[in-house]
């Protein structure tokens, strides 16, 4: 169950418009911080995350809302490399190998695409 933002975030008002491995930025208020964050679509699949390597308290992408590699297989950060499983956060190759983003409970409602919590990690920020 995902711990619950106060209020949550419409990210798009047309979720469609996310379209297979691209990426949209958003800001969240989690835990009374403002945070950076994000949302792809991953086979079909809407994902958020908290918009911070696991290696250094840096932003995945250069604020271009560009996260995956070329070949759509993994979320890369552009200051150090680190690659990380779309799906779970978890990075698979990098400085912080094992890790996992701060993943975070998307919803598609009624066309629009909401964040609306956290879902909970052992090694969140």
């Amino acid at each position: 169950m995902p711990a619950t933002l106060d209020p949550p975030v419409r990210i798009m008002t047309d979720a469609l418009k996310l379209g297979e491995c691209e990426g949209v930025r958003f800001k969240i208020r989690d835990l009374g911080i403002e945070r950076d964050a994000f949302a792809v679509r991953h086979r079909g699949v809407p994902r958020g995350y908290v918009n911070m390597c696991r290696h250094q308290a840096l932003p995945l992408d250069f604020g271009d809302s560009v996260f995956f590699d070329d070949s759509c297989d993994a979320l890369v950060c552009v200051h150090h490399g680190a690659r990380y499983d779309p799906a779970s956060g978890v990075c698979v190759s990098g400085p912080c190998e094992g890790a996992r983003l701060t993943r975070l409970a998307l919803e598609e409602r009624d066309g629009a695409l909401w964040c609306v919590g956290r879902l909970e990690t052992s090694d969140a920020p």
